[in-house]
């Protein structure tokens, strides 16, 4: 049985995680975390009548029910120092929190090493997303002409999103550094043309009634092809958070995509 604590709990992605890992038979769900949060017990909310389970609102509390993994949907201002206390206390993280910088990245993963502790940061959960970046890799060796569109709904804090970063990331190992579009192009509104990652275009989408959507537009001469990944619900994150959950305990240091784990 693995002892997981949530950070984040309260938000959409938190609540759908915490409601996994109740549901899964292989995990046990030893705490939540929000320091906002006036109760003391999932018992005294609503949605968890027959709940008991504590309810933590600093960090250095969630230590007295030592749990083995630490997964985190909190924001981006607190997800750096949240994953950092739990790899620092031998805690697996499986964070979904975006937003995060390569420098704290690379940190995170180099105190990782040091203490053999394995986790997980992934962009996106979804298995679907995970092979359309994959996808989007392959094409981007034979389409250098490609512009991400990522549609999100519009309390997300961070953008382009990190599925979009990500994606970029992966395609650029594939694909001759190239500047698209007309030399003399002028954007007559600032951002007109979205975000540049090395030529690439991406361009940010948020709206209410959305929830995780992007597509890889690829041009080339008299064709071209697109790939598109969609969430309808956040349920379908949560087969790669449950998976992540139970494979970092075996790693010996943080992982930065799902697709490491598949």
């Amino acid at each position: 049985m693995i002892k997981i604590l949530v950070a984040g709990f309260k938000g959409k992605m938190g609540a759908t995680a915490t409601k996994m890992v109740l549901n899964h038979e292989g995990f046990e769900l030893v705490g939540v975390l929000d320091p906002f949060e006036e109760k003391t017990n999932l018992k005294e909310l609503a949605e968890y009548p027959m709940i008991d389970v504590p309810i933590f609102k600093k960090k250095e509390e969630v230590l007295s029910v030592q749990p083995d993994v630490w997964i985190d949907f909190t924001i981006p201002a607190v997800a750096y120092e949240n994953t950092r206390f739990a790899i620092e206390h031998k805690i697996s993280p499986v964070v979904g929190t975006t937003g995060l910088t390569e420098e704290q990245l690379s940190e995170l993963t180099a105190r990782s090493e040091t203490l053999k502790v394995g986790g997980l940061i992934a962009p996106n959960f979804a298995v679907g997303a995970v092979l359309m970046m994959q996808f989007a890799q392959k094409a981007a060796e034979y389409f250098p002409d490609v512009e991400i569109i990522e549609l999100h709904h519009d309390n997300k804090l961070d953008a382009p999103s990190g599925t979009a970063i990500k994606t970029a990331e992966m395609m650029s190992e594939a694909r001759t550094k190239k500047s698209q579009g007309h030399p003399e192009e002028k954007e007559l509104m600032n951002g007109a043309r979205g975000a540049d990652f090395e030529g690439m275009k991406i361009h940010s989408v948020r709206l209410p009634g959305m929830i995780a959507h992007q597509q890889v537009q690829f041009g080339g001469v008299g064709e071209g092809l697109t790939i598109r990944h969609d969430s309808y619900d956040r349920s379908s994150f949560m087969t790669g958070v449950a998976l992540g959950c139970k494979k970092v305990v075996h790693l010996d240091k943080l992982v930065y995509g799902l697709e490491n784990l598949l």
